[in-house]
């Protein structure tokens, strides 16, 4: 199987489509990024990378941050942290305060906005958070093997500027008790790890113990167990595309993570870390043309998780 000839058919079969989406313009710096983009890497458990278009352009990572942390998080508190966050499907959209009203400050999964709060939360704890921020680009630069990694202060900013729901849900799960740092500190540091900037090819590097087991194989570092990367990614496959989880599940069959920067780090356990990036979303804010491509891949490698 030919994976840059894949990847470079792709980009090819989505050139006149480049464009389509709406770019997530309620954060003012990620409402300046030109649509007319779109990058693919592949990076399979033997360490060869392919990439194709924009591969090396730098993008924020937004919500696929959340996987990172939620990494953390387990590696600090272990299984516990199931007390303070689900792990169902939401069926709503990534900022929704609905359910918490019902489940009384208890975010219904990881990868919603309440629920990646809460795990900052967990985070955050023994830190101040200048030393919470430092600790996720750390790791992020450990996974990626990269240390020019760095987060787009002007984005973190703009968040702060403008995240008004995210300070309704942080201030609406305090008064439940749910987070145990001022709303501020917490959202600081979530800000901050949402701006940070990677392009695919870093992207695909980061998510690559989650293909292999658990342990990065650029490096030969073990990140997680076996057993936790297999748990993290079923989270991925459930949750990780907000109310349009199903759906990539049905058309992709891939554990993912979107952002509203226009990325999605997908994962084919056993063997490969696929990003690709294009900053125009669809209506359940994932990317249009990344979806897609992440569809034409899974069909032409037969890696879904279902199944050739």
């Amino acid at each position: 199987m030919d994976l840059q000839l894949i990847a470079d058919e792709i980009v090819s079969a989505l050139e006149p489509r480049l464009g389509e989406g709406k770019v997530a313009d309620y954060i003012p710096e990620l409402a300046r990024v030109d649509p007319k983009q779109f990058g693919i890497a592949i990076t399979t458990v033997d360490g060869k990378t392919y990439r194709a278009g924009h591969a090396d352009t730098a993008f924020s990572i937004q919500s696929i941050s959340k996987v990172f942390m939620l990494t953390l998080a387990l590696g600090k508190a272990g299984e516990s942290i199931w007390k303070r966050v689900g792990r169902e499907p939401s069926g709503s959209s990534f900022n929704s305060i609905v359910q918490l009203e019902h489940e009384h400050g208890i975010p219904r999964n990881p990868f919603i906005n309440a629920g990646a709060i809460v795990v900052t939360d967990m985070v955050l704890a023994g830190h101040a958070p200048r030393e919470a921020i430092g600790e996720y680009l750390r790791f992020m630069r450990y996974l990626a093997d990269d240390e020019t990694l760095s987060i787009d202060e002007k984005v973190a900013q703009s968040e702060q500027r403008t995240g008004y729901r995210n300070f309704a849900l942080a201030n609406f799960m305090r008064g439940f008790g749910n987070l145990q740092h001022p709303v501020e500190h917490t959202l600081g540091v979530y800000f901050h790890q949402c701006a940070l900037a990677l392009s695919c090819v870093q992207l695909s590097h980061a998510g690559l113990f989650l293909a292999n087991r658990g342990t990065n194989p650029l490096t030969g570092f073990s990140v997680v167990s076996p057993k936790r990367a297999r748990r993290i990614n079923a989270l991925m496959l459930m949750c990780g595309h907000y109310d349009g989880s199903g759906d990539f599940a049905y058309q992709v069959g891939l554990p993912g993570k979107s952002g509203v920067g226009g990325g999605i780090l997908a994962v084919a356990p056993g063997k490969a870390s696929i990003a690709v990036w294009s900053p125009g979303l669809n209506k359940v804010g994932n990317s249009a043309l990344g979806s897609v491509a992440l569809e034409m891949l899974a069909t032409r490698t037969g890696w879904s998780v279902f199944g050739t």
